[in-house]
């Protein structure tokens, strides 16, 4: 299964799943990774970290860039680059837009993908299931789009 997958991740990174499914995917074939982590907006990321307490990898480091969320969504890619990388895969890394699908857009209309994989917050907090974020990049870009929802 040679090819190349997108996955897209923020707050979910430090939850063990990206690694987890990146893990299942490797052997011989395995698929080229690039991690997309849109620059979500301080508002929605204290959200869900006062409801999932815990999720957020590199506490100190975070802090130090809260202010901006190009910066903080940079150390989450680092966070999630390394920790893909010590299991070896084949991983590149972008920041995107703060909009998710505008981020998942511009990668896809610069690359291909065989499939994009979308993980997530529980459907109660999850903003991009909310917003229909995996019908929308579906029906745009006719890539398949996998949902993987976090603990």
């Amino acid at each position: 299964m040679v090819g190349a997958v997108l996955v897209v991740a923020n707050q979910t990174l430090a939850g063990g799943e990206v690694a987890e499914f990146v893990r299942s995917r490797m052997g011989e074939d395995a698929p080229e990774f690039t991690l997309l982590v849109p620059a979500t907006a301080r508002a929605h990321r204290e959200e869900a970290s006062v409801l999932f307490p815990g999720i957020m990898p590199k506490q100190q480091a975070l802090e130090d860039t809260e202010g901006n969320d190009y910066d903080y969504a940079q150390v989450r890619l680092e966070y999630g680059l390394s920790t893909l990388r010590r299991i070896d895969a084949r991983v590149d890394g972008v920041v995107g837009k703060p909009d998710p699908f505008k981020a998942i857009s511009e990668v896809l209309e610069r690359r291909h993908f065989d499939e994009v994989v979308l993980f997530t917050l529980p459907k109660r907090v999850s903003r991009w299931l909310h917003l229909d974020l995996p019908r929308h990049v579906e029906r745009k870009f006719h890539t398949p789009v996998t949902v993987i929802t976090t603990r």
